[in-house]
């Protein structure tokens, strides 16, 4: 049987991907190249409806358990295989399947402010084209409606953030040794202590990883304005290239679109300081939650001041 001894299970846009690609580079640990299986989000196959883009994404969970051993077939003897899927802390069900299937994995869970953390998630969709709101706080209120159409989850963007009930679930069901708490500043201001953090948790060298590779990060500026709007319409519904084509046509006919819309190059949007007062009454409750879950001070992601240390 060859399943994971450690999953990197939370959250999305808190350096997961960064993180993957570190652990990938030590000796003595085997990270497989597909970045998030999925496969503890669903007891069969994945769901066939969702939001704009989200059946493609679907396409790509490796929902049988032989292809998802299959993922972790190549690693050495000795080394200690993982894999990263952000959404499993977020999937109050997946609690349950890693836990009937893989009892003594070990979980590194990375948290980041909540309000950034879902700025950065609107940012990341209406970059690629997907997200149809051009105002942040408007996505964000369009989240229950969008939650009873069956969008996916990356489309939470509040939800996702409310770690301290997702936290006080997965402890009902692991011990805290199991359960390895990093903070997505943390790997970006201190990524050697953070990465040996990493690895004296899982029990191998530590010493070995002193950097974080460079994230993918996309520095395409992409305005509200007519051109664009027709151009992530056409990305949204797959427009000439529609769903009577095949996914793999589907997809290879988005790069050129995307070409177009990533035309002009800038800095990302930022989140602003009424957006954040806006927001964070959504997180307050959960905030407290999650420091007396944890035992750990979140107060600074209580302030309105998004320069505050140690986010």
């Amino acid at each position: 049987m060859t399943l994971p001894d450690f999953l990197i299970a939370g959250v999305p846009k808190a350096g997961t991907t960064a993180l993957h690609a570190a652990l990938a580079g030590h000796p003595d640990l085997f990270l497989p190249s597909v970045k998030e299986p999925k496969f503890f989000l669903s007891d069969g196959p994945p769901p066939i409806v969702g939001g704009p883009g989200d059946v493609q994404t679907y396409q790509e969970h490796v929902w049988r358990r032989a292809d998802y051993e299959k993922l972790f077939a190549p690693a050495l003897p000795g080394t200690l295989k993982g894999e990263a899927t952000p959404f499993y802390l977020y999937d109050l069900a997946s609690h349950d399947r890693i836990k009937d299937l893989v009892p003594d994995v070990k979980l590194i869970i990375l948290l980041r402010d909540p309000v950034d953390r879902a700025h950065s998630n609107w940012t990341h969709l209406w970059v690629a084209g997907l997200e149809e709101e051009a105002d942040f706080l408007t996505a964000c209120r369009a989240e229950q409606s969008r939650r009873a159409n069956h969008w996916a989850d990356f489309w939470h963007y509040i939800g996702l953030g409310l770690y301290g009930r997702q936290l006080q679930h997965l402890y009902q069901r692991f011990s805290r040794e199991q359960v390895l708490l990093l903070r997505y500043r943390d790997l970006k201001d201190s990524p050697a202590q953070t990465l040996d953090r990493v690895c004296s948790f899982l029990g191998v060298r530590t010493g070995v990883l002193t950097s974080i590779p460079r994230e993918n990060v996309n520095r395409h500026y992409v305005e509200d304005n007519a051109v664009n709007r027709v151009l992530r319409g056409l990305l949204r519904t797959g427009g000439e290239f529609g769903h009577h084509f095949p996914v793999p046509l589907r997809l290879a006919a988005r790069g050129p679109v995307l070409t177009l819309l990533h035309r002009k190059r800038g800095n990302r949007p930022v989140t602003t300081p009424d957006e954040r007062a806006a927001l964070l009454p959504y997180f307050a409750e959960d905030i407290a939650l999650l420091q007396d879950v944890t035992g750990e001070d979140y107060d600074d992601w209580l302030s309105l001041d998004r320069h505050a240390k140690a986010r």
